[in-house]
């Protein structure tokens, strides 16, 4: 049975945003795309990849944490066969960030020496931060430039306009609200965005949302998952939506006469997951893009 959902998401601010990181582009050495170690294939925006292209780049795989390790090993190696930097980050405890300015001197080395050559014994290197809504780029802003300037929230599209951070000596950041894009040509790149929460709650079937996210655990089949909610192989052998009920009653999510309560059960689960406690899940991997 196909549950997949019809996810369209592009509020007009969308748009005036890509037309600004078009313009801003003439202004930075290099570009850093953030994006969820996760998700790499859906949580980056193929409009932004393709805008940015004629830049030196560098991809932080943010909320590497959250993600399976050897799955993380697989898309750094991946990566980096396009010709660019790569560095697995944590953004939210700061792990990985210290390596962000060294591989950016190492990135615009050429161009550095050069200006040096002119006269410009301490040139300032510029970059834009580009990523899609709650990846983690105003985190990521907070702890590299060691102010709390960047607006922050658990939900996507807090950040607005465009801010100028120092980093270091020598390199400033260029902050960009994130842009998700106008139509997902495959649908499982919504859902996984939902999942992970980069796409809004509120204009979501959560219950629909929650049995997808179902399917792909059962089919990982991490032991944390069992284990968390006590399942045994059977139980993984149900339909989705009756192992969301069974996981309801589980956590004594029951509604009058009994019923599981599959509302409250859909929100425990995609918060779970979204908080590592189902374990480090990716779900894709270099071989599906």
């Amino acid at each position: 049975m196909d549950h997949t959902q019809n996810i369209q998401w592009f509020p007009g601010h969308m748009t005036k945003t890509k037309r600004q990181i078009e313009k801003d582009l003439k202004l930075v050495d290099a570009v850093a795309e953030i994006i969820d170690a996760r998700i790499p294939i859906s949580s980056r925006n193929p409009d932004i990849a393709a805008l940015t292209s004629n830049k030196p780049r560098v991809i932080l795989l943010n909320k590497c944490d959250m993600a399976d390790k050897a799955a993380t090993d697989r898309w750094i190696a991946a990566l980096s066969e396009i010709n660019v930097a790569v560095l697995p980050v944590d953004c939210k405890s700061g792990k990985g960030i210290d390596r962000f300015v060294p591989a950016l001197k190492n990135l615009l080395s050429d161009k550095i020496e050069a200006y040096k050559r002119k006269g410009m014994l301490n040139p300032t290197m510029r970059v834009m931060i580009v990523g899609i809504p709650n990846v983690g780029k105003s985190t990521f802003i907070n702890r590299i430039s060691k102010k709390n300037k960047a607006a922050t929230a658990d939900r996507p599209g807090v950040t607005r306009g465009n801010q100028w951070f120092t980093v270091s000596k020598g390199f400033e950041i260029l902050d960009t609200p994130g842009v998700l894009w106008p139509k997902f040509d495959d649908q499982t790149v919504g859902e996984r965005l939902a999942f992970t929460g980069a796409i809004k709650d509120q204009i979501m079937d959560i219950e629909l949302l929650a049995v997808r996210l179902l399917d792909l655990l059962k089919e990982l089949k991490t032991p944390a998952f069992s284990e968390r909610f006590k399942l045994t192989d059977e139980d993984l052998t149900m339909e989705s939506y009756d192992l969301l009920g069974l996981i309801a009653k589980k956590r004594g999510m029951v509604i009058r006469g009994g019923e599981p309560d599959i509302e409250r059960a859909s929100v425990m689960l995609l918060d779970e997951f979204r908080a590592a406690k189902l374990g480090r899940i990716t779900l894709e991997l270099p071989n599906e893009s």
